[in-house]
């Protein structure tokens, strides 16, 4: 997996704007190919700085998703409402840990239900035996 993380400055009073079409960018790319997570963050001493965090199965991914013609149409209105060009960074993914969210505690559940039911059928047959 890979990581890319992108640093973006916006000209001051175009934050509100700038983050609604990220929100929106963000929001379309679920459910693409290759796509894991992505967060959008602002820096606590730079108010009118902004860090996307994307979380991919693979480069390549991520670079198709930017030939999308929904990506393509939010470039341009965002690149104009930045003071200079966003930096981008990539990062391999060594270790990713997060706790289990209610997917993973659901199917845990899940789980411990058959073991149960079949040990209850287990105990049935051996009376049944009997």
């Amino acid at each position: 997996m890979m990581t890319v993380v992108t640093h973006a400055t916006l000209r001051e009073g175009a934050e509100p704007e700038w983050d609604a079409a990220m929100r929106q960018r963000l929001m379309s790319v679920q459910g693409r190919a290759g796509f894991v997570r992505s967060q959008l963050l602002i820096p606590l001493d730079e108010p009118n700085g902004r860090v996307i965090i994307g979380t991919w199965l693979s480069r390549a991914d991520w670079e198709a998703w930017h030939g999308d013609e929904a990506f393509c149409e939010t470039r341009q209105r965002l690149d104009g409402l930045q003071e200079a060009p966003s930096e981008t960074t990539w990062y391999e993914i060594i270790t990713d840990y997060a706790p289990p969210g209610i997917t993973q505690v659901a199917e845990k559940v899940v789980d411990r239900g058959r073991e149960t039911a079949r040990s209850i059928v287990g105990r049935l047959r051996g009376q049944q035996q009997a």
